[in-house]
């Protein structure tokens, strides 16, 4: 079996100092290098194109169930049955545990 040879490896660093620039208008005293102007200018805020195409849209919410629902629940009329919850929660751990 051939040998894996593995090339040379830089030592990891937070920044590379070639990449760092400093302002030196904000810095008092700094002094100015020949440094190239950029010339185009990054925005504080970057700006995200979405695509319609990816919306999936409004959720169907029946906001007059929903409600029906809160008002039974406030004034304690809603009916929970333990058995139905039970088999609810008994059901979901097997579609969970089936392979598809």
């Amino acid at each position: 079996m051939p040998p894996i040879e593995v090339g040379s490896t830089q030592r990891p660093g937070a920044i590379e100092s070639r990449l760092a620039r400093v302002n030196t208008a904000a810095v008092p005293g700094a002094t100015t290098t020949s440094a190239p102007a950029a010339s185009t200018q990054i925005s504080a805020t970057p700006s995200v194109e979405t695509s319609q195409a990816l919306s999936a849209g409004e959720a169907p919410v029946d906001t007059d169930r929903v409600a029906l629902i809160r008002k039974a629940v406030e004034s304690g009329t809603y009916p929970v049955l333990p058995a139905k919850i039970a088999d609810a929660m008994i059901a979901a751990g097997m579609l969970l545990r089936t392979a598809r």
